[in-house]
């Protein structure tokens, strides 16, 4: 039997991707738009995720704090700990786990942990695909907006359709909502009105114009 040639991961996904954004463009209603984010009072703390630097300080003893990177199964090694579990905890939750760890070797360790490079859970990133200048998954950030969102990728390219792009974002019970959103009239025309406030875990699809 003669061997078939298997298309490379990277033309695949090309030849899916504007099927996949058309598809889910057409779910949302032509006349919804995000609902407005409630102010909260209490600013939310970051939690940690997979592909963030985090640099360990413990004090007095420079042997030990190091600059390590949360690998992709949300751990990290570093000297005297093998493995830590970090992904899903804040810095000062780390920072405690790592001072009960080397207890077993320093006197009263006391570690201070700062993330230098922020990537998140993936629960806590907004997504943006399609007919973005450089598609990515950005950290969420207290207050994001769609503008920022779109510098954040660059805007748009010639080919998209901005007014018909979809913010997909995820309720409370789990259910699926689909939103409309302006991007051509946020960002040529600079109307302001068609900027939204963003969650975490919010996908934003811009499709390809139709000619």
């Amino acid at each position: 039997m003669g061997l078939v040639e298997m298309k490379r991961p990277s033309i695949l996904i090309k030849s899916i991707l504007p099927a996949l954004v058309l598809g889910l463009a057409a779910c949302a209603s032509e006349t919804a738009a995000p609902p407005d984010v409630p102010e909260v009072a209490e600013r939310p703390t970051y939690v940690i995720g997979p592909q963030d630097s985090l640099n360990i300080f413990v004090w007095r003893n420079p042997d030990l704090s190091t600059t390590v990177p949360v690998r992709p199964d949300g751990r990290i090694s570093i000297p005297l700990v093998k493995e830590l579990e970090v992904a899903g905890k804040t810095p000062a939750e780390v920072a405690a786990d790592i001072e009960e760890e080397l207890s077993q070797f320093v006197q009263a360790p006391s570690v201070t942990v700062i993330v230098t490079s922020f990537a998140g859970p993936y629960d806590q990133q907004v997504r943006i695909v399609g007919e973005a200048t450089e598609p990515k998954a950005l950290a969420y950030r207290d207050r994001m907006t769609l503008l920022d969102a779109m510098i954040s990728v660059g805007g748009l390219t010639d080919f998209a359709a901005g007014n018909r792009a979809v913010l997909v974002r995820e309720d409370d019970a789990g259910n699926t909502q689909n939103y409309t959103v302006r991007l051509d009239d946020l960002l040529e025309e600079g109307d302001i009105s068609a900027n939204a406030r963003l969650l975490p875990g919010d996908i934003i699809i811009v499709p390809q114009a139709w000619f």
